[in-house]
């Protein structure tokens, strides 16, 4: 976040659920942690290097894949640089207009409603 906006994606035609937007992130990889995945994932994305701060909430999706939100920090003077093969662009939205978004992925609005009913861990 920076101030009240959160840093939004919208994935790329190579990767699943193409052209969606959601918050960055992905899987874990054998023999990683959850914080260790979100900095990889922040890097490989974005080329942002990010301190996991904290776990926020946890959500599982129709499908059955787990989720772990988490919330993190990256320099105040950072500018995210998207990787064409995962992130098509980004941009900085309050969460008014994050829900606005076409085609943001299910499991985001989920987390919004969980943020602003305090509802995190």
């Amino acid at each position: 976040m920076r101030g009240d906006q959160f840093l939004v994606i919208r994935r790329s035609q190579h990767v699943r659920a193409p052209g969606m937007h959601c918050f960055p992130g992905g899987a874990i990889e054998a023999g990683e942690r959850e914080a260790e995945a979100v900095q990889r994932e922040m890097l490989e994305e974005l080329a942002l290097a990010a301190a996991p701060i904290r776990l926020l909430w946890r959500s599982v999706t129709p499908w059955g894949v787990q989720l772990a939100w988490w919330l993190v920090e990256i320099d105040s003077d950072a500018v995210p640089v998207p990787n064409p093969v995962e992130v098509e662009s980004f941009i900085w939205l309050p969460i008014a207009q994050i829900r606005c978004l076409p085609q943001l992925l299910s499991s985001n609005l989920e987390f919004l409603d969980a943020w602003e009913s305090g509802g995190l861990i």
